[in-house]
């Protein structure tokens, strides 16, 4: 399929310091990657401290042929950058690959705040004229192909892809968890960009690691069709078997990794019927194993909090507490766009509503706590 993506955002270290490179095991599983057939490396002027930009050059870039690889790196949108230094930022980029063209260009993160900004004002996209600079980059021969990685909601990407058909593809978060979540929003996203005739790079696709590992009786259910296959092995079918894609990223940090993910893609095992059914019955196990519960949910179905779906706060909060790191989980960023979108800047003065059920249960401190969490934790 060749759709396997090496993602280098978790790349193997040598040390607790993120920039602390294991290089022998990495160029071994840059080769391997290579080897095996394929060619998609993602990067980001954000990852590993921003230092994986270097890592990718002297791993990649440095050992291997031009034309034997592909290369995405992203534009650090939520550094704010002023409008005089994004030429600057753009070239060190191309310095720090030590490349002269960039494969696939994407404008990192976008969200509503760095789009729209918070209630309408211009955010820092339209104020620097980024998608101009990209456009004026591409016509130079430095970047092949324009595109966004996304983090908001399908009606967002629908008018951004409409207002800019210089985009040529989108990142999204493709897994299945995110796949129906009220804030993430996968699956209307992933139409979207459809419908705009347009490919799709998926990341997250075992969400940070989450769906690696799934509750007993979940990974019971799976092996008893697949006895030998990993449980990320099934969430990459999920996402490989998605049309209209260029790459599946993984965040692989060891060769372990690497040789599972290359195993799954190169096999392109298609979901049989029943093997669906049971994928889905072990997602909804993996749902119920989180402190709240869709059963739970359902007594909130109606109610908002500042113009946000309770449950869709609900959900968030509680997806990422089984996540394997509960606050480097990219639902609190979504959840600050779904405020955004309501003209409330979620680092600013957030009102805090009651949350009182049809039944009259107060359940104002439980969704507080959600909220609250799911504040704390975004990452700008």
């Amino acid at each position: 399929m060749g759709k396997l993506g090496f993602g280098m955002m978790r790349l193997p270290l040598k040390s607790d310091d993120v920039t602390d490179f294991d290089y022998e095991e990495l160029n071994a599983m840059v080769d391997r990657f290579l080897e095996a057939g394929f060619t998609y490396f993602d990067t980001s002027a954000a990852y590993h401290a921003g230092k994986s930009e270097e890592a990718a050059r002297k791993s990649i870039v440095e050992r291997h042929p031009r034309d034997s690889f592909t290369i995405a790196t992203k534009f650090p949108t939520f550094n704010l950058v002023p409008e005089d230094k994004v030429e600057e930022t753009f070239q060190a980029q191309l310095d720090n690959l030590g490349v002269e063209y960039i494969d696939y260009y994407l404008m990192h993160d976008i969200q509503t705040v760095f789009y729209e900004g918070v209630g309408g004002e211009d955010g820092i996209i339209p104020k620097t004229h980024l998608f101009e600079h990209m456009k004026v980059w591409k016509a130079q021969g430095r970047i092949k192909h324009l595109g966004i990685s996304f983090h908001a909601s399908a009606e967002l990407l629908d008018r951004l892809l409409t207002e800019h058909p210089e985009v040529e593809f989108v990142q999204l978060a493709i897994n299945p968890i995110d796949w129906d979540s009220e804030l993430v929003q996968a699956a209307k996203c992933y139409e979207v960009v459809r419908r705009h005739g347009l490919p799709v790079v998926g990341m997250e696709m075992v969400k940070g690691g989450g769906l690696s590992t799934l509750p007993e009786e979940a990974e019971q259910l799976l092996r008893s069709y697949r006895p030998d296959d990993s449980m990320t092995s099934w969430s990459l079918r999920f996402s490989l078997d998605l049309e209209d894609t260029i790459a599946i990223l993984s965040g692989m940090s060891n060769m372990e990794q690497m040789e599972d993910n290359i195993r799954t893609a190169q096999a392109d095992k298609r979901f049989s019927k029943e093997e669906k059914l049971a994928f889905w019955r072990a997602m909804d196990i993996y749902r119920n194993s989180a402190p709240i519960t869709p059963h739970m949910m359902k007594s909130f179905i109606g109610l908002t909090w500042n113009g946000v779906p309770t449950t869709a706060i609900l959900q968030a909060y509680s997806i990422c507490q089984i996540q394997p790191d509960p606050g480097f989980s990219d639902d609190n960023n979504y959840f600050r766009g779904a405020l955004a979108d309501a003209g409330i800047d979620m680092h600013g003065d957030v009102p805090h509503p009651r949350t009182i059920l049809p039944d009259g249960t107060d359940e104002t401190e439980l969704v507080n706590k959600a909220a609250d969490w799911l504040i704390e934790n975004s990452f700008f």
